[in-house]
């Protein structure tokens, strides 16, 4: 007779496939997405942002980019399976089913937009759900295939956070905060580019039109030197406009500074990894240049 199905013999599937469905979501880059939420959100008041929008509104947008990463997990589970990057995801390797991932990420998004619907404001659930959208079909599904350009003009869904931010707690529109969005949306392309560099031959493989494989690694190196250069201008905006102080205009000249040379090495004395470095020092810049307008905000105001 068969033992039946002990509670404890079930636990290691359970979590297996609870990490799977956590692992699409890609919780580092929802994580860093949610810090230039939370930044738009203090920019938008002069003190302490109130809990309900900071908690519901940081929830809500979490989860329905959450869905947007399950999406695009779920469209480019093909490709994913070809490329040594991807191929160990949880689609590509059986371990959740494409109904299921469909299932979660609808669900998932549908939860947010209600917690962002009543919970924070419309004008905020209407418009992650445009950033949602956007990245995850008008990118995804179309952009990612199209063209070389795909990261410039798909870039701007995975710009708006700060703007959702700043809506979440003001429920309306801002000058400032269309600054942050410009600048993560002048940051994206050499940051990705840095990346494409690497993986060149992967999106060759698979008959993605990234950059490097349509135009070449010397014209992409081009690109992101002009982009950083371009960027560091972007950064200066909120100084300029009286939006911040010197605080961040230090921080971000130091930054912007790192991220150029970083780029003009990539350019003129490139070496085997050099490329991955670039792409992690993006990150990093990114990161610490909206702590710097944290911390400028309320040491300067």
């Amino acid at each position: 007779m068969a033992k039946p199905l002990s509670i404890t013999s079930s636990l290691p599937t359970f979590s297996v496939t609870w990490r799977a469905y956590f692992e699409m979501t890609k919780p580092k880059v929802v994580a860093l997405m949610l810090l230039t939420v939370l930044v738009g959100m203090c920019l938008a008041v002069p003190h302490a942002v109130p809990v309900q929008p900071l908690l519901a509104g940081m929830l809500g947008i979490a989860m329905m980019a959450g869905s947007a990463a399950a999406l695009n997990h779920l469209i480019d589970r093909r490709i994913d399976g070809l490329m040594a990057r991807t191929y160990n995801r949880p689609l590509p390797k059986g371990r959740i089913s494409a109904t299921r991932a469909l299932i979660f990420a609808a669900s998932l998004g549908s939860l947010g937009f209600i917690v962002l619907c009543s919970l924070v404001n419309p004008l905020t659930a209407w418009l992650t759900f445009a950033s949602l959208i956007g990245y995850a079909l008008v990118y995804t599904a179309y952009l990612k295939r199209a063209t070389s350009q795909n990261i410039v003009i798909g870039g701007l869904a995975g710009a708006m956070p700060p703007l959702l931010g700043w809506t979440a707690v003001t429920n309306e529109f801002h000058g400032h905060a269309l600054l942050l969005v410009i600048i993560i949306f002048t940051w994206t392309p050499p940051h990705f580019w840095a990346l494409a560099i690497h993986r060149r031959a992967e999106y060759a493989k698979v008959d993605i039109p990234m950059l490097p494989v349509t135009h070449g690694v010397e014209f992409t190196k081009t690109c992101i030197l002009l982009y950083t250069v371009l960027l560091a201008i972007a950064c200066l905006l909120p100084v300029l406009v009286g939006m911040c102080g010197p605080v961040y205009f230090v921080c971000s000249s130091l930054l912007s500074a790192g991220f150029i040379y970083k780029a003009w090495q990539l350019k003129y004395r490139d070496h085997d990894g050099l490329a991955m470095q670039v792409f992690r020092f993006s990150i990093y810049h990114l990161m610490l240049l909206f702590m710097a307008l944290l911390l400028d905000h309320y040491l300067w105001n």
